[in-house]
């Protein structure tokens, strides 16, 4: 389905492009998938998210008992359990979830050109199930051959192939790799193509799955996790005075992006205009956050958008529950939103599905979509202690109802890499 030039939207509907400063072509969300520690599909997510539930709980699928770390938030094994068992898992989740995404946008039966159809898929960490049990069968079982799917199944661009050739996206297609920020990085990429004019439509999300024994080893040696085997499930509490660490997940979102022009002529619904990105790097420390590095990125999602910071309704926020990032990220916002920072809800959904990495920014953004489109704001949940250097208003533990017009998704990733989104509502 190529739209041309004279079908676009009107100047007075133009955004500003990176790419295309002059480009009016405005970016439809017209289909939505997600695998995540609640389960598989939308229902489960939104069902967690108006509850306040959380998905973390001790890890099942790999043996944890020497770790001192034995939880996550964990994609159930019943919601992939036998689908595309031929690829590694973080592809597997990454499939699934285009595959729902594909679904709800009536892509099958929508009569796109192939060659004009992307996928972008982010990923932080790509396939360490496959890397894992490759290194056990050379360095502990002492076998010298190894499978010949072991490089295909691993590259960080696997869960992009799979999903581009699952639905034969022809056009631009290559993975994104900037730790915590990838997926949020592969979404605003995928929106500057299309108004480039590059593609008329690109799957777009993030996928990672780092559950296995070898990465969860590396991340303990960082002393950042939150150890409360115990109680799994209160182990997460970002911007809470008593916060302990990051909890790791798995998973993956992915979004059907078209544009406008696109959707309105197909009659698909239209969930959500990506309407800006913005996207910096910090160039300081390769963990330690800058807020000023975070700032500029929101400005500039901001700015790419058409919104002021008064118009903002809502702030997914990367919320790691670390002690560094929480506090940096409130100065963040402090100095992108000004007095307009303590008006503004914010909540860290991470606080229920835990830190998908480089996956994190997809489901985060699909989250807050799937809320804002049922009438409400998710939680951060486990907020019980205020903490004097996180003062502003982060929807303590319980959903709140609210009609939002345009929200931000943030995330930020190790080696100073920041990405944020910017959603206004469908019309």
């Amino acid at each position: 389905m190529r739209i041309e030039d004279g079908e676009t939207e009107s100047a007075g509907l133009r955004q500003s492009s990176i790419l295309n400063p002059q480009s009016s072509i405005r970016v439809a969300i017209t289909g939505v998938g997600i695998i995540s520690p609640f389960g598989r599909g939308k229902a489960a997510a939104l069902d967690a998210l108006r509850s306040g539930r959380s998905g973390i709980k001790r890890i099942e699928s790999i043996d944890a008992s020497p770790l001192h770390c034995k939880i996550a938030g964990e994609v159930p094994r019943e919601a992939h359990q036998g689908l595309f068992e031929k690829a590694d898992r973080f592809s597997r989740f990454a499939l699934i979830a285009a595959d729902e995404a594909a679904e709800q946008a009536g892509f099958a039966s929508a009569g796109f050109d192939p060659e004009r159809v992307g996928a972008l898929i982010g990923t932080g960490l790509g396939g360490c199930e496959t890397l894992d049990a490759g290194y056990k069968r050379v360095y502990k079982d002492g076998q010298s051959r190894l499978p010949p799917t072991m490089i295909p199944w691993s590259m960080y661009n696997a869960a992009t192939s799979a999903v581009a050739t699952r639905h034969q996206a022809k056009g631009l297609a290559y993975g994104v790799v900037s730790a915590c920020a990838s997926s949020a990085h592969a979404i605003g990429l995928a929106l500057q193509a299309i108004r480039a004019g590059s593609v008329d439509a690109v799957f777009a999300g993030g996928a990672d799955a780092p559950l296995s024994y070898g990465i969860l080893r590396a991340w303990e040696s960082m002393r950042v996790l939150a150890v409360d085997n115990e109680h799994p499930e209160a182990a997460c509490r970002p911007f809470s005075a008593d916060r302990k660490g990051l909890v790791l997940a798995e998973g993956a979102a992915v979004l059907f992006l078209e544009s406008f022009a696109s959707a309105r002529k197909r009659g698909a619904q239209i969930l959500g205009e990506l309407a800006g990105a913005g996207a910096t790097s910090d160039a300081g420390h390769v963990t330690d956050p800058s807020a000023d590095g975070a700032a500029r990125a929101i400005r500039m999602a901001l700015r790419d958008a058409g919104l002021e910071a008064n118009d903002v309704g809502y702030i997914n926020a990367h919320g790691t529950a670390t002690r560094a990032n929480d506090a940096t990220e409130t100065a963040a916002i402090k100095q992108a939103f000004g007095d307009d920072a303590y008006r503004v809800p914010i909540s860290s959904t991470k606080s229920m599905h835990g830190h998908a990495m480089g996956a994190s920014g997809a489901i985060e953004l699909a989250a807050s979509l799937l809320a804002i489109n049922d009438g409400f704001l998710p939680p951060t949940i486990n907020l019980t202690e205020p903490d004097p250097d996180c003062d502003l208003d982060y929807i303590p533990n319980e959903a709140r109802e609210a009609r939002v017009d345009a929200f931000l998704s943030h995330s930020f990733g190790f080696g100073g890499m920041n990405g944020v989104l910017a959603v206004k509502r469908g019309s």
